[in-house]
């Protein structure tokens, strides 16, 4: 297996603390800093925009329950710099870069060739820049970029619009990355149809707002363009790994024909449509990256691990769990309002909870030993020392475990 990790930069209460902006960042630091030291791949930061607590008093607020702010990265390329500059192993990626709003698909096409030509200035660089790209989480976020219905049809497509905006996103980007001059003419107008919704009674109401019944609604196209390229136009590519947060097959597909694209997936998906999935990127996966491996799609994993001195394995196994019932509740409250019992369990059965020899043996039991894990240490955690301890307690206690379980099961 394979080690990453991910921070959040939440800024939200925890264990009766809510940290400042500036207590946020040097935590980071010290954190990111130390995955660098302890070996770990790739360091994967959240990203956001504008204040989640401002946003409560929208008038359709999206999480009016949270408190404090979802995030506090809203650059990674940014924080990107700041990251190489202060370490000397460790990879950096976006989870996830939001191509809609804050400028649109253009914009972020631009700012990141713009980061790799400054990052591979330096000839001997050889660390990557991982971009996960995605249509944003929380659409107040897009909203105040102007990505809203335009008209009736639209209006009623609910979600189903935001992904095929996100669809034509996507090609812009990634056909930009790749050097291409286009202007919107080059990028066919996407359309709804059946297989966009869940039910037929939400496709029967786009159908009505379009007052046909056709297999197919067009939209007409939400980024229009004349013919431009991206500066600076000879980036040092081979320093970027793109990796597209979208669950939907077409759209994994359809980044392929452009560039090689890997695949974020959740912990909670569920095993089927993981390998599903992997089977179908060792088709789809383009040429230029190679065969398709299952480190390509790294998977998100929260990891209340319990290490602690002077604690008996025992006692491990109860605060860890304490632990992850005490942050998995809040987190739900914060998104709906509501402690669900149910999704608190289901979160826990699919984190890794507990001391050393249960997070190993729960590791080798979900995941395939070629899998790359996105480990989650400082969800509702604001002990930085803690954070770090944990991290250290996962690479130099559960790694070895890990290790010699794949070992043992290969032979």
């Amino acid at each position: 297996m394979k080690y990453d990790i991910f921070f959040s930069l939440a800024q939200t209460p925890a264990q009766g603390h809510l940290p400042t902006e500036s207590e946020m960042f040097d935590h980071f630091f010290e954190q990111v800093e130390a995955a660098d030291a302890l070996g770990y791949g790739v360091a994967w930061v959240a990203e956001t925009h504008l204040s989640s607590e401002v946003q409560k008093t929208h008038r359709a607020p999206v999480i009016p329950h949270w408190e404090g702010e979802i995030g506090l990265n809203v650059d990674i390329l940014q924080l990107a710099h700041h990251i190489f500059r202060r370490t000397r192993r460790i990879e950096c990626g976006s989870a996830v870069m939001n191509i809609l709003c804050m400028g649109g698909p253009i914009a972020a096409a631009e700012r990141v060739s713009y980061f790799l030509t400054l990052h591979g200035h330096d000839p001997a660089e050889r660390r990557r820049l991982h971009v996960g790209f995605a249509a944003g989480r929380f659409d107040f976020m897009n909203r105040a970029s102007g990505i809203v219905p335009r008209d009736a049809v639209e209006l009623a497509a609910g979600p189903a619009l935001k992904n095929a905006i996100f669809d034509e996103a996507a090609e812009i980007f990634c056909r930009l990355l790749r050097g291409d001059t286009l202007s919107s003419d080059d990028i066919a107008p996407r359309q709804l149809t059946r297989a966009d919704f869940r039910g037929d009674a939400a496709w029967a109401r786009v159908q009505a707002a379009a007052t046909t019944s056709d297999d197919a609604v067009p939209l007409a196209r939400r980024f229009e363009f004349e013919p431009l390229r991206i500066v600076p136009a000879t980036p040092r590519r081979e320093l970027l790994q793109l990796v597209v947060g979208s669950h939907d097959p077409r759209i994994q597909e359809a980044v392929n024909r452009i560039l090689p694209v890997q695949v974020f997936n959740l912990s909670i998906t569920r095993p089927e449509v993981i390998e599903a999935t992997h089977e179908r990127m060792a088709r789809a996966y383009h040429p230029a990256g190679g065969p398709w491996r299952r480190e390509f799609m790294p998977r998100t994993v929260f990891v209340f691990l319990n290490e602690e001195p002077g604690l008996s394995p025992a006692q491990r196994s109860e605060r860890a769990r304490a632990e992850a019932t005490d942050a998995l509740g809040a987190y739900w409250k914060a998104l709906e309002g509501t402690i669900d019992p149910q999704k608190v369990a289901a979160a826990a059965d699919n984190a890794l909870v507990g001391n050393a020899e249960e997070v190993a043996a729960q590791a080798l039991e979900r995941f395939h030993p070629d899998d790359r894990l996105m480990l989650w240490f400082d969800f509702f955690q604001h002990d930085s020392a803690r954070v770090v301890r944990n991290m250290t307690a996962f690479m130099e206690r559960v790694r070895p475990l890990i290790d010699a379980g794949v070992a043992a099961s290969a032979r």
